[in-house]
């Protein structure tokens, strides 16, 4: 049985997808840590036909274990358009940036628009917010900001001074749970903008880590009044796509 591996080292996470011909194998989620090539490694305990690896480790992993590498944006692209064929638009929010994909009815990138100037509305946006609301995870903050009522606005989306505006709020008196929802309706309006001015298709596909906050994912399905697909796996997509990628090249050889 040949074997591909696909392995996506992200600023948070590292991601890695197993192939046996088009089959899903094994798949594992992990820390990147302050090691992340030790980390890859060890997921690639056994022998492969071919690895790629994508993320911002790319270039490190194919100096030292991987056969290849591919952008997150092709990455993503192909990891989507296997899990639902027919994808027209992918949103990848991860850990540093946000990416929104168009492709075409074959699948194939079009057009592209990323936000990587900055953290904000990103994964690690929505860690620190939770850590200064006193939050212990972001999941629970997503959760809790479900309970949230309207009616705060947060007015900069800057991470050192969002966290001061919503530090202030909740010193002022404001419900933590609205400053919550606040500051999830901020990323979510940010985060519309750039597809709105990609000119996003549907179905819409939503990858990465801040595709398992619920507070977002529902926030942005009544702003743009589509479906928002989330995998069951949202953080293995680009690894899903690097290792289709591996498996695509050694077919063609």
């Amino acid at each position: 049985m040949t074997l591909y591996a696909g392995i996506d080292i992200g600023s948070r996470t590292i991601g890695f997808v197993a192939l046996a011909g088009d089959r899903v194998l094994l798949t594992a989620l992990e820390d990147t840590g302050h090691e992340p090539l030790d980390t890859a490694r060890k997921l690639l305990n056994q022998k492969y036909a071919r690895v790629v690896a994508t993320g911002y480790g790319r270039h490190s992993a194919k100096s030292d274990f991987a056969h290849d590498v591919i952008t997150e944006i092709k990455a993503h692209a192909l990891g989507a358009a296997y899990l639902y064929p027919g994808v027209r638009t992918v949103l990848d929010i991860g850990g540093q940036d946000t990416k929104v994909i168009l492709l075409n009815d074959r699948g194939s990138v079009t057009d592209f628009q990323m936000n990587d100037r900055c953290s904000a509305g990103t994964g690690k946006f929505l860690e620190v917010m939770a850590g200064a609301l006193g939050y212990t995870g972001v999941g629970e903050f997503g959760e809790e900001a479900l309970k949230g009522k309207r009616g705060i606005k947060i007015s900069n989306m800057c991470t050192v001074f969002a966290e001061s505006e919503a530090v202030s709020l909740l010193h002022r008196g404001a419900g933590r749970e609205d400053i919550a929802l606040a500051l999830h309706v901020s990323v979510v309006e940010r985060t519309a903008g750039m597809l709105q001015r990609v000119g996003y298709k549907t179905p819409l596909v939503f990858t990465g880590g801040v595709a398992n906050n619920r507070c977002i994912v529902t926030l942005l399905a009544e702003k743009l009044g589509v479906e928002v697909i989330v995998p069951p796996q949202p953080q293995l997509v680009g690894a899903l796509g690097a290792a289709l990628a591996a498996a695509t090249t050694a077919a063609a050889q």
